[in-house]
């Protein structure tokens, strides 16, 4: 396919049509999904390919705009253009990759970062993060999957990037009926990407890390806990590739403790301490977090600074009462570890769990350790990771810090 080659011409797409009670306004005003009971399920819908694009109409015909199709996800139909008419080529991914670009450029001096953020930059189920002439894309959407050799095409011509990654694992990929067979689409890679941020060195391993290889989405919050960190004891436990840990060095600290169940990322952690320096004051250990944190509290240990950034523990609705049980859990465990004066961060990136909900299990884990503490901040993730109003699940990083 040729790079202005439309993905399906206008006048050959299907229509598919809301339902009479399903909620057209929410649509007209942003609200960028359709869920499978919103739309008619007809035999002709149900035939579509995953990734079809299509125009959307309300009950009524009237055109809402261009969707892509997958009748294997509960999310039917995502939102392209709001102009039904619009041609979908390698043009108008262009124009969205350059003007996602255009954000990120006015942000960082230094091309590492995340590059699309899914709907919130116009290109639903998208995620590509940026490590200089690398990116890792994650096409977590039929469409996606399907045109990815043009949004490759299109990604190198905005970018110039050499190299791009395909990382197909998660949850979201699972939910769209898609594989999990990740790969080298184009360029080299040649073992992990060094990555500066806050000062500190982190090594990105792109093809066996998890996700893209490096959470860019905790830079700010990585900030914030270095302020607190000159001449502290810090423990960062879930530390992948040592991301508080090392900002915590690169601020000052006294002494860093990383705990993970990754040896490969915990070894990355080491390096990263080594590039930078500090292995004199780096440790890691890999355990089970909350083990770990039962045996360091049994043994007395005591820190200035804690952070705690475990992986989702609520995926979905679903698991929300169990899920906030192990936010308090970690609160509970990690609280006696803070010394008079700490401060403990606690991170969720669930999106199901809201922010009220996180900070009030861990308020109450807190309590139940026999502890009592202020909040400090309350932090998001940065912003080459925009948050798309009408869609609460773009904004799923919260982060909580309580002086103790």
């Amino acid at each position: 396919m040729t790079q202005n080659a439309d993905i399906s011409a206008p006048d050959t797409r299907p229509v598919v049509r809301l339902r009479p009670k399903a909620e057209a306004r929410a649509i007209r005003h942003g609200f960028p999904w359709v869920y499978a009971d919103e739309l008619v399920t007809d035999r002709r819908t149900k035939a579509l390919a995953p990734g079809t694009l299509a125009q959307l109409e309300d009950a009524q015909r009237a055109p809402l705009g261009l969707v892509t199709v997958n009748p294997n996800s509960r999310i039917i139909a995502r939102m392209l253009d709001r102009d039904p008419d619009t041609r979908i080529d390698g043009a108008w991914l262009e124009a969205r990759l350059a003007r996602a670009l255009q954000l990120r450029e006015r942000l960082y001096d230094k091309p590492f970062y995340r590059l699309v953020h899914a709907e919130s930059d116009g290109m639903p189920g998208v995620v590509i993060d940026r490590f200089g002439a690398a990116a890792v894309i994650q096409p977590n959407a039929a469409w996606a999957e399907m045109h990815l050799d043009l949004i490759v095409t299109a990604l190198r011509a905005v970018t110039g990037v050499e190299t791009v990654f395909k990382s197909a694992s998660g949850r979201a990929r699972r939910l769209e009926g898609l594989d999990e067979q990740s790969g080298l689409l184009c360029g080299a890679l040649d073992g992990p990407i060094p990555v500066e941020m806050n000062g500190a060195t982190y090594l990105a391993d792109l093809a066996g890390g998890q996700k893209t290889g490096l959470f860019f989405d905790q830079r700010e919050n990585h900030a914030f806990a270095a302020r607190l960190a000159r001449d502290a004891r810090v423990l960062d436990v879930f530390s992948h590739v040592g991301g508080f840990g090392l900002a915590a060095l690169a601020g000052g600290a006294a002494s860093a403790l990383c705990v993970d169940g990754s040896g490969p990322a915990l070894e990355l952690a080491r390096a990263g301490a080594e590039h930078m320096g500090a292995s004199a004051r780096f440790d890691a250990v890999q355990e089970d977090a909350f083990a770990a944190l039962e045996r360091l509290g049994q043994e007395g240990a005591q820190f200035e600074l804690v952070i705690c950034d475990p992986p989702a523990f609520v995926p979905a609705k679903s698991a929300l009462d169990a899920g906030l049980r192990a936010y308090e859990r970690v609160a509970r465990l990690a609280a006696p570890l803070v010394a008079e004066g700490g401060v403990l961060g606690l991170c969720s990136c669930s999106h199901a769990a809201d922010l009220v909900k996180f900070r009030n299990a861990s308020a109450r884990g807190i309590g139940r350790a026999g502890r009592r503490g202020q909040i400090i901040h309350t932090g998001y993730a940065g912003p080459d990771h925009p948050v798309m109003p009408h869609l609460a699940e773009s904004g799923y990083l919260k982060a909580v810090f309580f002086r103790l």
